[in-house]
């Protein structure tokens, strides 16, 4: 490993449900170009869930050295979760994208509807998301406002949403940093803005001055 590389910082990606981890190269790569050391961490998000997904993060992340979460939805929950069970971690910061923090609307749709199966055994987290965040990691979200996903086609979501997640669910008390970027919830790990912002937390751990906050 060369000099410089083991300055720039490390970034661990984590996707959502049904999601596999190869969805999230395209984000791999522009955080690359930003100057991060990215790795992608998988995880069975119907068949395993957090049982599975939470201990297995913590077992990678234990020792490793500092380095810095960014979770897509579900991935989200998976790293606040892990840091909630395991609060000395070295995780100075985590980004989530568009992660229904305080519990799903459309997950519960689902239930409702008599899908609880493909949501599988990460039902519970999506369902009742996360208590209010008081661990040492500095938590910015990003959260997507065109209503374009499943949500909005079940109509589970009321108010300003990016399609499958609602703004007002991932308004979690206790963040460092909330800002809104035009996107939907799927466009999110294929946003340059997005990338932006990220970048921005991961750096300063604050989204830039002039990104869009949610008035609510």
């Amino acid at each position: 490993m060369s000099h410089s590389s083991s300055r720039q910082p490390r970034v661990l990606l984590l996707h959502g449900i049904w999601n596999p981890r190869s969805w999230l190269m395209p984000l791999a790569l522009r955080l690359r170009q930003q100057g991060f050391r990215v790795d992608l961490f998988g995880y069975p998000s119907v068949f395993g869930g957090p049982d599975i997904a939470v201990p297995s993060l913590v077992e990678r992340l234990q020792g490793s050295g500092p380095i810095h979460l960014v979770g897509h939805s579900l991935g989200g929950l998976v790293a606040l979760e892990a840091l909630r069970q395991a609060p000395d971690l070295d995780v100075p910061r985590v980004v989530c994208l568009g992660s229904p923090l305080c519990g799903s609307g459309t997950a519960r749709a689902l239930a409702e509807h008599g899908w609880s199966k493909a949501l599988g055994r990460s039902g519970s987290l999506l369902l009742h998301g996360l208590p209010e965040w008081h661990g040492r990691a500095e938590v910015g979200l990003v959260a997507g406002n065109v209503a374009h996903g499943l949500g909005t086609l079940m109509g589970a979501l009321h108010g300003d949403s990016d399609g499958t997640v609602g703004l007002e669910e991932t308004r979690l008390p206790g963040l460092t940093d909330h800002c809104v970027v035009p996107v939907s919830h799927t466009g999110m790990v294929l946003s340059a803005e997005v990338v932006a912002m990220t970048a921005a937390f991961l750096r300063q751990g604050r989204f830039p001055s002039e990104a869009a906050r949610y008035a609510g």
